[in-house]
């Protein structure tokens, strides 16, 4: 059962791309190679050539006009990961360390390319999960069929923190380097990013803000459901971004995870 739907996840879903809305295919797999070998990260020079990904999303974003609202949510960003960074360094540290302890090969962290705000090309942190090269055998799938076969991959421990959320906490490291937000459209691998431009012309406008570690897609929504019901949530939230829809989001999501994991999905249609 999904949630209600809003004045403005209709206005979303209904908003017209423009007569060139997305690239030709190639052009898009191209720009997203390029950008692969050539991560524009905000360390480095990532100002838009002509064979970028970031050159790509501009070719076709309509102008989008940052909100004073936007300086605010950005400046609870810093402060809430800031705070639940040095709260939650201890449990890292312990995390970690069970990591190695029981895979003294593999990292404890993995780092996996993004597709951010604009096109930029970003590495997300996770605590590692999934067996050693797991990586490279999911490579190619996507939706349904990624994740049963994750499932498969999954450790042990790699269950437990899944479960919990734990293999997450590494990404408010993004968030304080400005890549991520706490609430917004979970970022997208780039393999997978031109091919879902091409089904669904409005999967662009996800890019006008930073990808989220929450957001109303992720409450409302399972990994099952169709990307186009997920981007309709998005679309939603970034229509309607606001102060109190980010605490909303926020505050829903640490209760849940808190108190309600067994019956998660009857209390997130009554989200705003």
């Amino acid at each position: 059962m999904t949630a209600p739907r809003s004045s403005s996840q209709t206005r979303a879903e209904a908003a017209p791309a423009p007569s060139d809305a997305v690239p030709a295919g190639e052009a898009w797999e191209q720009a997203l190679e390029r950008e692969a070998r050539h991560p524009a990260l905000e360390d480095q020079d990532d100002r838009p050539g002509p064979d970028t990904l970031v050159h790509q999303y501009a070719a076709v974003a309509h102008a989008f006009e940052p909100r004073a609202v936007d300086t605010v949510l950005r400046g609870l960003d810093l402060v809430i990961a800031s705070l639940a960074l040095v709260v939650a360094l201890p449990l890292c540290l312990l995390v970690a360390a069970a990591l190695r302890i029981s895979s003294p090969r593999s990292p404890s962290l993995y780092r996996g390319w993004r597709v951010g705000r604009s096109g930029h090309l970003f590495g997300m942190l996770k605590f590692r999960t999934l067996a050693p090269d797991a990586e490279e055998r999911l490579g190619p799938y996507l939706g349904s069929e990624l994740t049963q076969l994750t499932t498969k991959e999954v450790t042990r421990l790699g269950r437990v923190l899944r479960a919990s959320k734990l293999d997450e906490l590494p990404q408010l490291y993004n968030v304080l380097r400005g890549e991520m937000s706490l609430v917004g459209p979970r970022p997208i691998r780039p393999a997978f990013f031109a091919e879902l431009c091409q089904e669904i012309p409005q999967y662009w406008q996800r890019l006008v803000v930073r990808p989220g570690l929450t957001g109303l897609a992720q409450l409302r929504m399972t990994r099952e459901m169709s990307w186009a019901e997920k981007l309709a949530h998005d679309l939603e939230y970034i229509a309607d971004r606001s102060l109190s829809l980010y605490l909303s989001v926020i505050f829903t999501t640490a209760w849940l995870l808190a108190f309600r994991p067994a019956t998660r999905r009857s209390t997130l249609n009554r989200l705003p």
